[in-house]
């Protein structure tokens, strides 16, 4: 990866797209906002494959992330709360809650983060009738 340095912060490019990176966000993604959305992108992600390898029967799933940040040590992130919202027929909360558990074990970002981030999962699930 190659990052170039630009007068408003710092811009890469991937097979994708172009991504730019700023502290002021009206020139491009903050970095914690980058950290925030990998942890919580890489979970839902390696959950999603899970529930479609047991074939779960979901409608939607939807994560909100809240940010912990300490001020008095350059901002950094503290904590990620990733609460998991999922909309669903004859859902098991408890095998739910397990394999929340097991995407969690087996997402890299959050093996990665969690010496010096606490991500704490927790999950919702909205049973619909047919």
């Amino acid at each position: 990866m190659d990052f170039y340095i630009k007068e408003e912060g710092v811009r890469t490019s991937f097979e994708y797209g172009q991504l730019d990176i700023s502290g002021d966000e009206t020139f491009g993604f903050r970095p914690y906002q980058l950290m925030v959305a990998s942890v919580a992108g890489c979970s839902a992600g390696v959950y999603k494959k899970i529930l479609d390898k047991q074939k779960v029967h979901y409608e939607d799933i939807k994560v909100t992330a809240e940010v912990k940040r300490n001020p008095d040590e350059a901002n950094r992130i503290e904590r990620i709360h990733l609460h998991f919202v999922i909309k669903g027929y004859r859902l098991n909360q408890d095998k739910m809650l397990k394999n929340l558990d097991i995407s969690s074990k087996n997402c890299s970002m959050v093996q990665s983060v969690k010496d010096s981030i606490e991500v704490e999962e927790t999950l919702e699930c909205i049973e619909l009738s047919k």
